[in-house]
């Protein structure tokens, strides 16, 4: 930034490069120099920076250079964007930097560097102003995109920069360079031991390098550029103390010595990495025909579909109580994986995803218990492709770990399934990318080892956990999105699920799972040993009889039941007689039904029905027969469930206190009484009912919040644009319209006052007010060494004002030097109030 006059105005202050032409001379110059279409693009690759809304162009370019937010956006890098980012920063010096140095410096000249595999967009949205087809220039260019390089070169010769602050989050040495030495700038020019005596004067002299020299020079020329002093006396202390003297090595102090950025470069041909990384790796992987991919993963989501099944019935029947921290106790668990046949691995991924698709619940009662939900009563009518469609959507959008199970928090408590512990934001988001790197190599089957080496090279500052990969894993062959350890049918509708442009509707889901499941039979091949075997899948209506009547033996292709009294007398509970239940094995057999399971039927259902219970909730006892002969056939109480036991004597499903009500509204005078005969003079409490609940409840966190639009982002830019040119009126019109926008908007921030946002200081003197103003000035003067006005707050309360030179910009503190007292200080960022550059 020009230097100025501290009287300037503070319309001149906002003009100051909002109309320059030619380069831009500063990174705040070059955010405020961007058009509409290029800063919608930067919102749109970062959108942390639009959350609050910045006031200014130059609050928006103090926010993309601050550590934290480059922290984000590196976060989310590839190793191919780090290493030309790497290389960018490494190369940045007097002259400039374009995209071939940055190709030859990475090591991908001469090599077919263009990625067919990536799965990053490639479209033009106006962010960038290169135009090469290889992968290191598309990295440039979405790195150009979000800020993170900016363009210092006139149109057509560029002059690539790292953002302000880069150097810092990226480290001291970047691609394992050391230090730029104070009077060299980093030489491309390959020299070294085998080059002519006469190398150019940027560069270092290597002949006539002492005994051993080269050996050092080898061990530091990749990085890291520490060396450790050897001992005295010794032939490695004489040839690193040669080093020193000719300047090919730098003493940081009595123990250690560093190799310089631009000897570095020479050692290593002008390139800043050994090899280059453009495009995805491709591990060697096991190859499997898609048919049976598809066949593993139908057979892995009926199984699923039907532990779904079993835990339902299982906690109909037995509800588990939640424990007081919440979650699920080790003996329900372990009570429940006997149920369903599983270890307690997968009986916790089971319970996690019932819970997440809202089959089961906490009731919410006193004492709590986890019960099936109304969601329940639907998926009892439900077909295969519906229910696991079900199941499919709420895994793709859970953020639950259940691999976590069984393992112990920082406090040393074991974490139980559905507890609020295994709550994690990131799952989501990893699973998409366990999903694309899966969908990378279809009808290759990869392991943990092979997903994590691509997973390392798409974010190698976030690698994620081996053991949260391994879980995604397990979890998606336990549904069915993979099969034989490839991506399958119905893992590619999932991963479609999950991506934004995606489709969410079910159908889809259960589309793709029925053209991977074999065709339906409903027939049953009855055998005289009292077995049957079913010669495919069961449908829907057999699966549902042979459930209720039969015992499972053995699953595969085909299936083979056998029938007991046991298995009878539990089709015999559900309200099937034995006439009944005999006719539905002669429509779906074959052959007549075998007389031992004949005789097995009826010989059960004659004991079944010898002795009989029921239930009742109430009773109504008369003196008088008379006065109850009319209520069994009344059709106004038959809610109440009457049934006859004595004459004088009838049962009802419901409450006392219901039963009492009815007959009170039919006009019977009626009284309560308790166990004893004796009437009750206060009236009962009506207790819940706790068979199901009413609810739909989903345990775990609630969904991602609406993204902002690119509407939003507009309205943002315009309103940046308004502020950037001073029009007072616009922006407060913009921001009017704006607070009135629908929800998913970025939000605004509270403007300050006129001119700008810009408050007046003593004298009549603008200064920046706006936080990220003040610290885009600092940022600027530190970079070029310049002196500003600081007005800061007093240990008295009072504004100072003084003119520092920034030192250091760290950790919420700026540390500066007072020219006029020869003295350094230190001041906190949040007591500075203003700061403006001046002539200096």
């Amino acid at each position: 930034m020009a230097s100025t006059s501290p009287r300037r105005t503070a319309e001149a202050d906002v003009a100051d490069g909002a109309g320059t032409t030619g380069a831009p001379r500063t990174f705040t110059e070059a955010i405020r120099g961007r058009d509409d279409a290029e800063l919608l693009a930067l919102l749109r690759a970062r959108p942390d920076l639009a959350t609050p809304s910045p006031s200014t162009l130059r609050s928006l370019a103090a926010r993309a250079s601050s550590r934290t937010a480059l922290e984000r956006a590196l976060a989310h890098a590839d190793a191919r964007t780090l290493q030309a980012l790497e290389a960018v920063v490494a190369l940045a010096g007097d002259g400039p930097v374009s995209p071939d140095d940055v190709r030859h410096a990475v090591g991908a000249d001469g090599t077919d560097d263009t990625d067919d595999t990536d799965d990053t967009d490639d479209t033009d949205d106006g962010g960038s102003t290169l135009d090469g087809g290889s992968a290191v220039e598309r990295s440039l260019a979405d790195a150009l995109t979000a800020a993170l390089l900016w363009d210092a070169g006139e149109p057509g010769r560029p002059d690539l920069r790292p953002a302000p602050g880069l150097d810092d989050v990226l480290g001291p040495h970047p691609a394992g360079l050391g230090p730029v030495r104070p009077d060299s700038r980093p030489s491309l020019s390959p020299t070294g031991p085998g080059s002519a005596a006469g190398s150019d004067a940027s560069g270092p002299h290597l002949p006539d390098l002492p005994r051993g020299g080269q050996e050092v020079l080898d061990a530091l020329t990749w990085g890291p550029p520490i060396g450790l002093v050897p001992a005295p006396g010794t032939p490695a202390r004489a040839a690193v103390d040669a080093l020193v003297d000719a300047r090919l090595l730098l003493r940081t102090d009595a123990r250690h010595v560093t190799l310089p950025r631009d000897v570095g470069l020479a050692l290593r041909g002008g390139r800043t990495h050994r090899s280059p990384e453009p495009a995805p790796p491709r591990p060697d992987g096991r190859a499997v025909p898609q048919v049976v991919v598809d066949a593993e993963a139908a057979s892995a989501a009926l199984e699923l579909v039907r532990r779904v099944d079993l835990l339902v019935a299982a906690w109909d029947d037995t509800a588990p109580a939640v424990l007081r921290s919440g979650g699920l106790g080790v003996r329900d668990l372990r009570r429940t994986a006997q149920a369903l046949g599983a270890d307690e691995a997968d009986t916790a991924f089971v319970v996690e995803l019932a819970a997440a698709a809202g089959v089961v619940a906490d009731d919410g009662e006193a004492p709590p218990s986890y019960r099936p939900t109304t969601v329940a009563d639907r998926w009892e009518v439900m077909d295969d492709a519906e229910r696991w469609a079900l199941l499919a959507a709420a895994w793709s959008g859970s953020r639950r770990t259940p691999w976590l199970v069984g393992s112990r928090d920082e406090k040393g408590n074991l974490r139980a399934p559905l507890s609020g512990d295994l709550h994690r934001g990131w799952v989501p988001r990893l699973r998409r990318q366990v999903l694309q790197v899966l969908a990378a190599q279809p009808g290759t089957a990869l392991d943990v080892d092979a997903v994590m080496t691509v997973l390392r090279w798409h974010a190698p500052r976030t690698v994620p956990p081996e053991q949260a990969v391994a879980g995604l894993l397990t979890e998606a062959a336990l549904l069915g999105a993979t099969g034989a350890g490839a991506l399958s049918g119905p893992g590619a509708a999932v991963l479609a699920h999950l991506t934004p442009q995606g489709s969410d509707a079910p159908h889809d889901l259960e589309a793709a799972l029925r053209a991977a499941l074999p065709p339906e039979v409903d027939e049953v091949l009855l055998q005289g040993d009292l077995t049957g075997i079913v010669p495919g899948r069961p449908s829907q209506a057999l699966a549902l009889l042979l459930e209720r009547s039969a015992d499972v033996e053995s699953r595969g292709a085909a299936t083979t039941v056998r029938f007991s009294p046991s298995s009878v007398t539990r089709a015999l509970d559900h309200g099937t007689t034995a006439d009944e239940l005999l006719d539905a094995f002669a429509r779906r057999s074959r052959v007549p039904v075998p007389q031992p399971l004949e005789y097995l039927v009826r010989d059960t259902a004659r004991r079944h029905e010898s002795l009989r219970v029921g239930s009742a909730g109430s009773y109504v006892r008369a003196a008088d027969p008379a006065v109850l002969a009319g209520l069994v056939a009344d059709p106004r109480l038959a809610h109440l469930g009457l049934v006859r036991l004595a004459p004088t004597v009838l049962a009802a499903t419901v409450p006392a206190v219901e039963l009492h009500d009815a007959l009170r509204a039919r006009g019977l005078l009626s009284a309560v009484e308790g166990p004893d005969g004796r009437v009750l003079s206060a009236r009962l409490r009506r207790p819940p009912r706790p068979d199901r609940s009413p609810r739909d409840p989903r345990r775990g966190p609630v969904a991602e919040p609406e993204a902002t639009s690119d509407d939003a982002r507009a309205h943002l830019v315009a309103r940046l644009r308004a502020a950037d040119a001073g029009d007072e009126t616009a922006v407060d019109r913009l921001a009017g319209a704006h607070r009135a926008a629908p929800s998913g908007a970025v939000g605004t921030t509270p403007r300050g006052p006129a001119n700008g946002g810009r408050a007046t200081a003593t004298g009549g003197r603008p200064r920046a007010a706006e936080p990220g103003d003040a610290l885009a000035t600092l940022h600027d003067a530190l970079r070029d060494g310049r002196v500003v006005w600081i007005e800061m707050v007093g240990a008295s309360g009072t504004l100072e004002r003084r003119a520092l030179k920034p030192l250091r910009l760290d950790g919420g503190r700026l540390r500066a030097l007072d020219p006029a007292r020869e003295a350094e200080l230190t001041v906190a960022v949040h007591r500075i109030a203003g700061v403006e550059p001046v002539d200096g």
